[in-house]
């Protein structure tokens, strides 16, 4: 941290704003909208005509634990390249960043408050509209520009020294990629998914692939990654009778492997799924991981003939899609398993008034994701399996594992 770094409180927001050149005289007023676990966020609205921003700042710990879990607050620095990358090829997919104030580790950014959480839409009953292609489309502008193919060799090494983020990739590392699958102080589970949770942590052969996945997450510096893209980090809404879909909250951005957005966001609408037909409505099972599917691969083949080395062929292109698509159903099948026995939960299952039987199924969904993600070759078979007609062989052989 530098010497100036200072905690802010909501009663020095109008006049660091001033300091940092915003609006200046006038009363503005503050409120705190802090949701995540890790940073505080402000609401900044000026009274006289109602303009507003977001300010975002990064604290020296994790916020929902205080000191006891201290953590650099330099995960800004990620968050704020990402926003500069992003909006170079993908604009229109997240919010403006006004100003980053790295002494103090605080981003001043657009105001999404007239949007909502896709996750709470979600959970109400509503609909993605055209989040999943966004989605799509989001991952590969950003994903091709800041990959082998989009940048020279030089400029490709810059960029993964400056992205290294080693605090946050260690949460990934162990919280999604290990800890479920061990015994951690971390985990917790709804007592009707007990027996599968000790299934997994005995179940070796998920382990080995769960390591396989986590050395990938560790060495596979494909592109610059949003690195905690769930239906949590995205809003949407109308402006101007306008769909809008804002994808926000990069601070895990690194230059990992491509499939790991992906993964995410597929195991967030899994998920939601599980807890639609929970609840008797609508639900088209993996719709949103077809589209999203879809859109990714129609542009990265739309920038493809703009590859900065044509050594890379044609054909090279679909064997390289393909370890994107068996990667991402691997790292979806793991954010499945741990938002259900590992340290940080859905709401979208733990508010259903049972969760244990949606959150029993998810879990047999993630386990043959993760197994099974080289021989599911695409994603018709996959809308199978969360159909659940392709669980019926496992939900007996788990049940006895954990008996």
């Amino acid at each position: 941290m530098t010497g100036n770094y200072r905690i802010l409180e909501p009663t020095d927001v109008p006049e660091y704003l001033r300091a940092r050149g915003f609006w200046g005289a006038g009363e503005v007023d503050v409120h705190e909208v802090s949701d995540g676990n890790l940073n505080r966020v402000f609401i900044a609205t000026r009274r006289d005509d109602g303009r507003s921003v977001a300010v975002k700042q990064a604290l020296p710990w994790v916020r929902v634990a205080g000191p006891s879990w201290p953590m650099s607050p330099a995960r800004a620095d990620a968050e704020a390249r990402a926003y500069q990358r992003v909006r170079a090829v993908a604009a229109e997919t997240v919010p403006v960043l006004h100003d980053y104030d790295p002494a103090n580790y605080a981003l001043i950014l657009e105001d999404l408050s007239d949007l909502r959480v896709l996750r709470s839409v979600l959970n109400e009953g509503g609909g993605y509209g055209s989040v999943s292609t966004a989605v799509g489309v989001f991952v590969a502008r950003l994903s091709f520009a800041t990959s082998d193919f989009g940048l020279s060799s030089g400029e490709r090494k810059t960029l993964i020294a400056e992205s290294v983020n080693p605090d946050l990739c260690k949460i990934t590392e162990d919280v999604v990629l290990a800890e479920p699958y061990i015994e951690h102080e971390h985990n917790h589970w709804h007592e009707g998914v007990a027996d599968l949770a000790a299934a997994f942590r005995a179940d070796a052969s998920l382990r080995t692939e769960i390591a396989d996945l986590r050395h990938t997450f560790m060495t596979g510096a494909q592109a610059l990654l949003h690195g905690d893209l769930h239906t949590g980090s995205i809003m949407v809404g109308t402006r101007d009778g306008a769909e809008v879909v804002r994808i926000f909250d990069p601070e895990f951005s690194f230059v990992g492997p491509i499939g790991f957005d992906l993964g995410l966001y597929w195991g967030n609408t899994i998920a939601a799924e599980a807890r639609a037909r929970a609840l008797g409505r609508p639900s088209t099972p993996g719709e949103q991981l077809v589209l999203s599917w879809q859109a990714f691969t129609t542009e990265f083949r739309r920038l493809w003939p703009t590859r900065t080395d044509h050594f890379f062929d044609d054909t090279y292109l679909e064997r390289f899609l393909h370890r994107v698509w068996t990667d991402a159903l691997g790292y979806a099948g793991a954010e499945l398993v741990r938002r259900i026995i590992g340290f940080a939960h859905l709401a979208d299952l733990d508010t259903l008034p049972d969760p244990a039987p949606a959150s029993r199924h998810a879990l047999l969904i993630g386990r043959e994701l993760i197994l099974r993600r080289t021989a599911l070759p695409d994603p018709a078979a996959v809308a199978e399996l969360i159909e659940g007609s392709a669980l019926s062989s496992v939900l007996s052989e788990s049940a006895s594992a954990g008996a």
